[in-house]
């Protein structure tokens, strides 16, 4: 069975959620990315979007404008998340965003964030931003478009957007972490018996 979650998304939605669960977003998608974390945390700019119970998504759209305060979702693809990851826990801290968007995983500062805050970070595949395009029914607002299209903050109403990966789950517990341990466990043998075959090589 699919699993929804729907904006405003609330504490008990997420915890049952684990590393490695699928889920799907529908109602508000904030694109988010490097200068609005900057602004929030470093320059102390209030956010114009109230992100309360709501997701972001570290991605940098193509978007048409057709008319005054009318726009059209053409590609909507994620970018990396690490890039937020000195500014993520306090940016949980001061928005209540419940729920992280974006591309590979994020460290510790993001682990704690929503470990304290009980929010979640996720993946969405690469290499599908014209498909996550589609799931965006209207984008209803923007704000900060002095930044560019890329940067600027677009609100999105969305529908079963996803697949979203989910990586940190709300007790701080990291896929991405994880899945190092197991594959660095398992690389061992086979560097030893390379090593084995190659020893004449001086």
């Amino acid at each position: 069975m699919k699993k929804v979650l729907t904006t405003p998304i609330k504490d008990e939605d997420l915890l049952a959620l684990k590393p490695g669960d699928i889920v799907y977003l529908t109602g508000t998608l904030v694109t988010c990315r490097d200068v609005a974390h900057r602004r929030l945390i470093e320059l102390k700019r209030e956010l114009p979007v109230d992100l309360k119970g709501l997701a972001i998504f570290h991605a940098g759209p193509i978007v048409v404008e057709k008319g005054e305060n009318e726009f059209e979702m053409i590609s909507i693809g994620p970018t990396t998340s690490m890039r937020m990851e000195k500014f993520e826990k306090e940016f949980i801290e001061q928005t209540g965003v419940k729920l992280i968007v974006g591309k590979g995983g994020m460290g510790p500062n993001t682990e704690e964030g929503c470990r304290t805050h009980k929010a979640v970070h996720a993946v969405f595949p690469g290499g599908c931003a014209v498909l996550a395009a589609t799931c965006v029914e209207k984008i209803e607002d923007a704000q900060w478009r002095d930044l560019g299209m890329p940067e600027t903050l677009w609100v999105n109403k969305v529908k079963e957007f996803g697949p979203l990966i989910i990586s940190i789950d709300c007790e701080g517990n990291n896929l991405f972490e994880e899945n190092k341990k197991v594959f660095n466990a398992r690389k061992m043998p086979i560097i030893e018996e390379i090593n084995q075959q190659i020893k004449f090589i001086k």
